[in-house]
């Protein structure tokens, strides 16, 4: 059995307002994936291919118009469209945006701590876990009493990591989760994540625009085409691909880009 499992899932958006009715948009096509307990899978596309809805919908953040999405083999919303508290704690996201993901009244213990706080921890023991997960990120848990938007964009992103991690879920959903850093940092937070599943097997469903990131971190890619989520078996292969992913393919410069010739003009 699948950890997470979507089944013929569709999305639409409503367009123009109430004197200008468009056509609904589109965005998911009978989208299907599943990602196993401890693995991590890469899901690839260029912005508005859908992707990010369809990361909304597996946190429960939307609804779909049809389809399913069942997490341990349960759906994932019961008969109300709520998410259980169980499943909630079991399926966290980090974000892009770790200044946007986080309260700037709030210090960097403050950040790790909030979801130990909403499931009863307190005291020694929520003073010992926020420690232990700084420290598994690599930071220096002496730094705790820091605002959180003091640090750089790496360290908060590790931060948000360490929140995401704190509920010891199956899942972590990586929208764009690195996109936004610089490359040493983008290497190192990959590295730290690796090992991550290594020691916890937590599944991980990488959600980016970026096929460079995909080598060496994720086991398994689907990228985005017509609404749909399509398998990749050799995503850098040299068979034949999706069109999207080709496309990707074609952004991505080489290691030694040939430059053109200058050319020189006559007096």
């Amino acid at each position: 059995m699948s950890l997470l499992e979507i089944r013929g899932l569709w999305k639409a958006y409503r367009r123009g307002g109430p004197f200008r009715r468009q056509p609904p948009l589109p965005v998911l096509r009978d989208a299907t994936l599943h990602i196993g307990a401890g693995e991590c899978v890469a899901l690839l596309g260029p912005s508005g291919s859908g992707k990010s809805t369809l990361g909304r919908l597996l946190l429960g953040l939307e609804t779909p118009d049809a389809g399913e999405v069942l997490f341990e083999g349960q759906p994932l919303l019961d008969a109300r469209g709520r998410m259980r508290a169980q499943t909630r704690r079991a399926i966290q996201a980090v974000f892009q945006d770790p200044y946007g993901a986080t309260s700037p009244r709030f210090n960097a213990f403050e950040v790790v701590a909030e979801p130990l706080r909403y499931a009863g921890l307190g005291g020694a023991p929520l003073r010992a876990r926020v420690e232990e997960l700084t420290a598994s990120v690599g930071l220096d848990p002496a730094e705790l009493g820091r605002l959180a938007h003091r640090f750089s964009g790496g360290q908060l992103q590790r931060l948000c990591i360490a929140r995401a991690l704190a509920p010891r879920p199956r899942l972590v959903l990586l929208d764009e989760a690195v996109s936004s850093l610089d490359l040493e940092t983008q290497a190192h937070i990959l590295r730290l994540l690796t090992e991550l599943r290594a020691s916890t097997r937590v599944a991980f469903l990488f959600i980016t625009h970026d096929l460079r990131l995909v080598r060496g971190f994720a086991q398994r890619c689907y990228v985005m085409q017509d609404g749909q989520p399509v398998e990749v078996a050799e995503p850098f292969g040299s068979g034949p691909v999706p069109p999207a992913l080709a496309a990707l393919r074609a952004a991505v410069l080489p290691a030694r880009p040939r430059l053109p010739l200058r050319q020189t003009v006559d007096a």
